[in-house]
């Protein structure tokens, strides 16, 4: 079993409120569950209006596919053009771990 984890920094544009921020990581967050089936959610920058952390996780039992996966996903989140993707940071974890 592999499981690969994706942490992912993002700054918002034009956010002046956390209510403004929530409306934004809602549906980005409900778009990676749906089309990639991971475990998603905000995990850092809960309190800052225009940055947040999501994490995400993804298991397989081949590394290539969690990879594909975690890929795609950071590639969707960099897509959207609310937002900037200022860093995306991969960790894989397999059976010798």
């Amino acid at each position: 079993m592999y499981v690969g984890t994706l942490e992912l920094d993002v700054l918002f544009g034009d956010v002046r409120s956390l209510k403004q921020k929530r409306a934004l990581v809602r549906p980005l967050v409900s778009e990676l569950r749906r089309r990639f089936e991971v475990a998603v959610a905000e995990v850092g920058g809960r309190d800052l209006y225009r940055r947040a952390v999501v994490g995400v996780s993804a298991v397989s039992g081949e590394p290539g596919q969690v990879r594909e996966i975690l890929e795609a996903c950071e590639r969707t989140v960099a897509g959207y053009p609310e937002l900037e993707l200022l860093s995306a940071r991969h960790r894989m974890f397999g059976p010798e771990d």
